[in-house]
């Protein structure tokens, strides 16, 4: 009689009636249980609703993934929007097509079926697509933010500037940026000795939470994330800042205050998507690293702020304020 499938079966089916402590005890007490697994959490204390709060994450994501493939679809359709901002528009709608879906599996398998297992190998590969998909977004805008400045400091010279070759060169070498400085990662975390069972803050993989799970030193993985974060994000971050302060000296040389409205007004939608992406990635990273007694909860919110909201928002913003894409978009579903 296989003893050990019937209590690997059993232990598994009873889990989607046990919260994340029951089911840590659950898998602790099988003695069969010998290799290291990854526990996912959904909103604790929230396990008997989570089929319900799975109804709006369906939405945000149809709807995302609905919104940045209609953009793309009418940016390589119509050749009048084949310029810079918009060229630039459609790689940040890929990299946010490229979120989604390295998280989407995940979080409906645990909203949807209670499934929180995750293997290392499949954490590891999550959390490197997660990482390399976010810094490229990051690198993404910082293109934007210079597309932005050289539009409104040398706007004769624009289309001469950033040739849409150009700017398939630089996004390729952020794409390249974006996936080498993350490749090592995953390799880093692999070589660690991980406590039999862990539970993540999330419903997804990140390189701050899988460190936790470690029962090693991870002073290296640490270092070395600090590093990423800061030669990535921390660095577009300023990059961007800096773009502004030359926008805003530009714009104030401006003699005609209706001319200084229209240029700031460029903008709008580019700061937006800055906001939308870079409050939640750097509230995120502060927390892990030096806010650790602060409330799981806003833990956990501010993960799915991170990767669920720009996504879903970047097309509405885009749509709204280029009168351009949002009449191409209306002519598209009115047909």
């Amino acid at each position: 009689m296989n003893t050990s499938g019937g209590s690997s079966s059993s232990r598994k089916e009873s889990s989607k009636l046990l919260g994340p402590v029951q089911y840590i005890m659950s898998a602790v007490n099988d003695t069969k249980f010998n290799s290291a697994v990854l526990l996912f959490t959904g909103i604790p204390g929230q396990e008997d609703v989570h089929l319900w709060i799975s109804i709006p994450f369906c939405l945000i994501y149809v709807i995302s993934i609905l919104g940045n493939s209609v953009i793309l679809f009418i940016i390589k359709t119509d050749p009048t929007l084949h310029e810079p901002m918009y060229i630039l528009l459609s790689m940040l709608a890929v990299t946010d097509l490229g979120l989604l879906i390295s998280t989407i599996p995940s979080t409906l398998a645990v909203f949807l079926f209670n499934s929180r297992e995750i293997s290392l190998d499949a954490c590891f590969a999550q959390l490197f697509f997660i990482h390399s998909f976010s810094f490229t977004e990051s690198s993404i805008l910082l293109l934007m933010a210079f597309d932005r400045f050289v539009a409104i400091h040398n706007p004769l010279r624009y289309a001469s500037i950033l040739t849409p070759s150009r700017i398939a060169k630089m996004g390729l070498v952020f794409v390249l940026r974006g996936v080498a400085v993350i490749f090592p990662l995953p390799f880093l975390l692999k070589r660690y000795r991980y406590c039999r069972i862990s539970v993540l803050s999330h419903c997804y993989c990140i390189n701050q939470e899988v460190m936790k799970a470690a029962c090693s030193e991870i002073s290296v993985s640490s270092i070395y994330g600090l590093f990423v974060t800061v030669s990535t994000v921390g660095l577009d971050s300023l990059l961007i800042f800096l773009s502004y302060v030359m926008i805003l000296k530009t714009v104030l040389s401006i003699a005609s205050h209706v001319e200084r409205l229209r240029a700031l007004s460029t903008c709008v939608s580019h700061l937006c998507a800055v906001l939308l992406f870079y409050v939640p990635v750097l509230g995120l990273s502060v927390i892990h690293r030096f806010a650790k007694n602060s409330s799981p909860l806003l833990l956990i919110l501010i993960g799915y702020v991170y990767l669920v909201v720009p996504p879903l928002m970047n097309p509405i913003v885009y749509s709204m304020k280029s009168k351009h894409l949002r009449a191409r978009i209306i002519r598209v579903f009115v047909k």
